[in-house]
C-alpha cells in the first residue's frame, strides 16, 4: 500500500477514534450535569495537583477568559476549588475539590474499564503490537506538533 493511501486511511481511522470517544465523553459529562468544556477542563486537569488557569487555558486551547467563565461554573457545581495568587490578583491556582477529585477517579475507572472491554475483542496476540502501534503514533504526533511551534 503507497504512503499516501496508507495516511488517508490513518487520517479517517484517527477522525472517526477522535468522534467516538467525544460522543462518549459528551454523553457521560451531560449525565453528570456538565457541559462538553466543563468536562473537558475537569479530564484535562486529571489527576494534577493545582494547576495554574494559564497552563489549563494552554492545555485546552482557550483565551483565559473563556476558561474563566468554565472555571466560575465548575467552582459553582463544587468539583472545583480556586485561590488566587497573593502578588497577582489575576493569576489563579485551581485544585480538584473532594467532588471533583472522587469524580476524576470515577472516570480514570471508567476509562481503563471500557478500554478492557475494547481489548476483549481483539485477541491477546495483537495486544502487544497495538500498543507499539499507538506509542508509536503518539510520538510522532507530539514531534510533528513540536514542530508546527
Amino acid at each position: 500500500m503507497s504512503k499516501n493511501k496508507t495516511a488517508k486511511l490513518l487520517a479517517n481511522i484517527t477522525f472517526h477514534l477522535l468522534a467516538r470517544y467525544q460522543e462518549h465523553n459528551t454523553r457521560l459529562g451531560n449525565k453528570h450535569g456538565l457541559t462538553e468544556s466543563e468536562f473537558r477542563c475537569l479530564r484535562l486537569f486529571g489527576s494534577d495537583n493545582g494547576l495554574s488557569n494559564k497552563k489549563i487555558a494552554a492545555r485546552m486551547n482557550l483565551s483565559e477568559s473563556r476558561l474563566t467563565r468554565i472555571i466560575d461554573r465548575l467552582v459553582e457545581k463544587g468539583y472545583m476549588t480556586r485561590e488566587f495568587g497573593r502578588n497577582d490578583r489575576r493569576s489563579l491556582n485551581l485544585t480538584l475539590s473532594r467532588k471533583g477529585k472522587s469524580f476524576a477517579h470515577k472516570l480514570e475507572k471508567l476509562n481503563d474499564d471500557i478500554h478492557l472491554k475494547i481489548l476483549n475483542d481483539i485477541k491477546i496476540s495483537q495486544h502487544k503490537p497495538l500498543i507499539n502501534v499507538m506509542e508509536n503514533l503518539f510520538s510522532a504526533t507530539e514531534k510533528w506538533l513540536r514542530k508546527g511551534k
